[in-house]
């Protein structure tokens, strides 16, 4: 297994003692674990140090691996300058992870690296390992907006290239558990917070990997988490291996959680593919709101499939119900894969002779243009969840009182800008924050005199 050993650690800049100054003394107890874990390294002496980093670049659709010969980086940000770092990047296996991904159409790769300097996600680790371990290259990874599953596809293809070098590989996942810990943090409280950080170490303790694709988007943003990404890579570098987990410490005492955990692998065991078990449950879900769907999401999903697989669009079934082919009305549809958005366009009044038409130019525009997304591939086609929402009239109204984010979305207007959010959206939860994300999507700054419209939808899922 080339993959000798993988790592959870935090990142705050705090623990480096040029730049707490003394204030590190009230998290000694990560210090010691953090002591600890470097200690190790240095005894299984790798050739090179993977590191991902949520505070690397970050794309919504791409992975990007660290490019050229290496980086440097101090801590200048936070008052220290002269603690600094001159690292050199094993560009062999960045070159071997690139070719994997290019030969399965994976989004991951140096295109894209602006941000050279080590940034502090990655030196905070760095700074222990170093103060024991001066050998070693390393390969600096950032996250990204995609799924989990393809988080955990990236750390699979770390794995595979460092397996074809017979290099020898430390992983270390660098990450803050929540960041709503404490009333008194720089983030305050959210009892999200505590959830996460309880979960996530139980997940970690029992090396339980296949569990962190359960982590709802929505409660994970809540918990204000920063690692969750950057854990579920170094999850995929130990697919299919026993795992022997060891937590080392766990403290909140600033607001902010930190956990560090060692992960060393052990035997192949097949029922340890949890990817591979995580798609096949997803593939079998949708299969089944496939047979549940109604005509208007059976059309949606339909077109959808049609444009992706021929790039034209489907030809208007023949067999649909009067009232999608006889009425005229604006219709939302929504992609979702993996528990995540993944398009959402649609009309708030109709601009097609039917509505059925209205859905289905709407779906190719969901998988194809929305702006926020690249287009959908076919491989995703098994794994899409699809809605639509029909739009009822539109009713101007004088007050946000007159709104419920369940019953009614809303069309925030100033002049000729305008933005529409629907209801009964996730991690929407007051009146306020509907109206304030439908102000921002219209492009209407604060202070700008806005006129409010509310409308219900026949939501179809």
């Amino acid at each position: 297994m080339a993959i000798l050993a993988a790592f959870m650690v935090p990142h705050p800049p705090l623990i480096i003692p040029t730049v707490g100054r003394g204030r590190e003394a009230q998290i000694a107890e990560t210090i010691r674990a953090y002591e600890t874990v470097a200690a190790e390294i240095a005894a299984l002496e790798p050739e090179t140090i993977v590191i991902t980093s949520p505070h690397a670049l970050m794309y919504a659709d791409y992975f990007s691996i660290s490019s050229g010969k290496g980086a440097s980086g101090s801590f200048a940000d936070f008052g220290a300058r002269g603690t600094s770092f001159q690292e050199t990047y094993d560009t062999e296996l960045v070159d071997e992870i690139c070719l994997l991904a290019d030969a399965c159409d994976f989004p991951a790769g140096t295109l894209g690296d602006r941000k050279k300097e080590l940034d502090h996600g990655t030196m905070v680790p760095l700074w222990f390992i170093r103060n024991v371990y001066g050998k070693g290259k390393i390969v600096r990874m950032g996250l990204s907006g995609l799924p989990l599953a393809d988080h955990y596809r990236l750390g699979m293809l770390v794995r595979d290239a460092a397996e074809r070098l017979q290099r020898k590989v430390v992983f270390v996942a660098s990450g803050d558990l929540s960041h709503k810990l404490q009333e008194y943090g720089p983030y305050g409280f959210a009892e999200e917070g505590p959830a996460y950080d309880a979960r996530i170490m139980d997940v970690c303790s029992r090396a339980a990997f296949g569990e962190l694709f359960d982590f709802d988007e929505t409660f994970c943003e809540k918990a204000a988490e920063c690692g969750h990404r950057s854990f579920t890579i170094m999850a995929g570098a130990l697919d299919g291996f026993d795992v022997e987990a060891r937590v080392y410490a766990h403290q909140d005492v600033t607001g902010v959680g930190y956990g560090i955990c060692s992960f060393y692998p052990g035997r192949e065991n097949a029922e340890r593919h949890f990817l591979a078990r995580y798609l096949k449950e997803e593939q079998e879900k949708t299969k089944q709101r496939q047979e549940e769907s109604d005509a208007f999401v059976s059309l949606a999903r339909q077109s959808v499939e049609y444009y992706v697989k021929t790039g034209r669009y489907l030809p208007l079934p023949a067999d649909l119900p009067a009232e999608m082919t006889e009425r005229q009305a604006g219709a939302f549809v929504s992609l979702h894969e993996h528990g995540r958005l993944r398009g959402c366009i649609g009309t708030i009044a109709p601009t097609e002779d039917s509505l059925a038409e209205e859905i289905l130019r709407n779906a190719v525009s969901a998988a194809s243009r929305d702006p926020r997304f690249s287009p959908v591939r076919e491989e995703e086609l098994p794994y899409l969840e699809i809605s639509v929402d029909v739009l009822g009239e539109p009713e101007y109204i004088d007050s946000p009182e007159e709104l419920d984010v369940r019953q009614y979305g809303v069309i925030v207007s100033s002049g000729r800008k305008r933005g529409l959010l629907l209801p009964d959206l996730d991690g929407v939860d007051s009146v306020e924050q509907q109206i304030d994300i439908a102000r921002q999507k219209g492009g209407i700054l604060p202070g700008e005199k806005i006129r409010l419209q509310r409308f219900e939808v026949i939501r179809h899922t």
